[in-house]
């Protein structure tokens, strides 16, 4: 065994890149052969694209900067480079006959596989001069960016027919919990947002340099707002009353027909939910996955406002005696008993269900379960610094048409879990697993 492989054994980093993939593979297969050319949500690619596109990430992302490798297929490592993101706007226009078979995309992957592990294996990172970036800094960000696209696949999946999926074994929904909805109390203090410059955690651009930033006292509520709880601002003519909404959010409402969330349909009687694998009965005790502009809509109706970013971080971290806490529950590692998350289950499960995941403050629910709308818009960190080799990860998005939300779903890995860790949508996509709960001003 080489140095190389010594090396990033023991840091574990090889084994989760093996273990992000199995992790990709595996979310693949519950997609039947014939839709892999589909193209569940209007704005993204086909599914195709993201087979190759995983590997054509590591590939243009390790070639030359890490690992000496011989471009095969320069064409497919074109095509297969860069994703879309779901702004306001046209739709792409392209064919399934415009992609290569399901078996030229499958040999590339192989190929590309086979190489990077020949090349990791030859690796001599005992010659730290040689290199530009440090090779555990690149291998994260491929196992990130593999594992949000195991999540953001999901949210593509979600919306196939069930009959275009295979359904996997694992556990059981949970429908019923008894909870009661009410607010904690956060006192004023200090929210510490990002990283440290000389941290030894990994952290992607966006998460540098740290900012503490002082925050005023204030209400939030307990659980995430619920489908029961979003049903009355439905009832009571939420998407009908223009007031609510901010003009643009509006002119989408009426220019889409949007009148409940995505993720519902109206039968006669009621609703029906619709899971990743079945239609059940609308959970009432569920977190609401929306939009930030129904979010919002909701907020205003309920007088309260969506937390700035800051607030939720104090809200999730700040401990009782001023310090803070690596996770809301302490700091432990995640596990199955602090919330839903890391590819536990497929859907949600009803609010307050991890009682050991609780902040100091008796939060509930703040990592996992759905990701969580602010109304922070998603702009850079003091001291902020795009990766050279990945300008456009965050950069990119500094556009004002982004939201800061935190932190994570059940499709949520494990390593996105920590404090500083920051993940952003538009306003009008609403098909990401995102909730929200609403906070009141002192």
């Amino acid at each position: 065994m080489s140095t190389a492989t010594q090396f990033v054994t023991h840091s574990g980093v090889l084994d989760r890149l093996r273990e992000a993939r199995r992790q990709t593979d595996s979310l693949f297969k519950i997609v039947r052969p014939e839709a892999l050319y589909d193209r569940p949500i209007g704005e993204r690619h086909r599914i195709i694209f993201y087979i190759g596109h995983l590997e054509a990430f590591d590939w243009n992302l390790f070639r030359d900067r890490m690992l000496p490798l011989d471009v095969f297929d320069a064409r497919l490592d074109r095509l297969f480079a860069f994703g879309i993101d779901p702004v306001d706007g046209g739709l792409p226009s392209d064919q399934p006959s415009d992609w290569p078979s399901v078996e030229e995309v499958q040999d590339y992957v192989r190929r590309v596989r086979s190489s990077i592990d020949d090349g990791i294996d030859r690796l001599d990172t005992t010659r730290a001069g040689d290199f530009e970036f440090p090779p555990n800094q690149l291998l994260n960000v491929a196992i990130e960016h593999r594992l949000m696209h195991a999540e953001t696949l999901a949210y593509m999946f979600h919306q196939l027919p069930f009959s275009k999926k295979l359904a996997p074994y694992g556990p059981g929904l949970i429908l019923s919990h008894s909870f009661y909805p009410e607010m904690c109390r956060i006192p004023a203090g200090r929210a510490t947002l990002g990283l440290p410059r000389n941290s030894v955690v990994f952290g992607w651009d966006n998460e540098f340099e740290e900012q503490p930033v002082d925050v005023p006292a204030f209400d939030i509520d307990r659980y995430m707002v619920t489908n029961a709880e979003y049903l009355d601002f439905i009832t009571a003519g939420g998407y009908t009353n223009a007031s609510l909404w901010k003009d643009s959010d509006w002119q989408w409402r009426n220019a889409h027909s949007i009148e409940h969330p995505v993720f519902w349909k109206r039968v006669e009687g009621g609703w029906v939910y619709r899971t990743m694998f079945q239609k059940i009965p609308l959970p009432l005790d569920w977190p609401v996955y929306v939009s930030h502009a129904e979010a919002s809509a909701y907020a205003k109706w309920a007088g309260k406002r969506l937390p700035t970013e800051a607030e939720w971080h104090r809200a999730a971290y700040a401990d009782v005696d001023g310090a803070e806490r690596q996770f809301p529950w302490g700091s432990a590692a995640p596990s199955n008993k602090r919330g839903n998350f890391d590819f536990d289950r497929w859907d949600a499960t009803p609010v307050g269900s991890f009682p050991h995941g609780e902040s100091a403050f008796g939060v509930s629910d703040l990592i996992g379960n759905g990701w969580e709308w602010t109304s922070t818009l998603f702009s850079p960190l003091n001291g902020f610094s795009a990766f050279p080799f990945y300008r456009g990860y965050s950069a990119d998005f500094f556009d004002g048409k982004h939201y800061v939300i935190k932190g994570g779903s059940a499709r949520t890995a494990a390593s996105m879990l920590r404090r500083s860790f920051r993940n952003w949508f538009q306003p009008h996509y609403q098909y990401v697993y995102a909730g929200f709960r609403c906070v009141r001003e002192l």
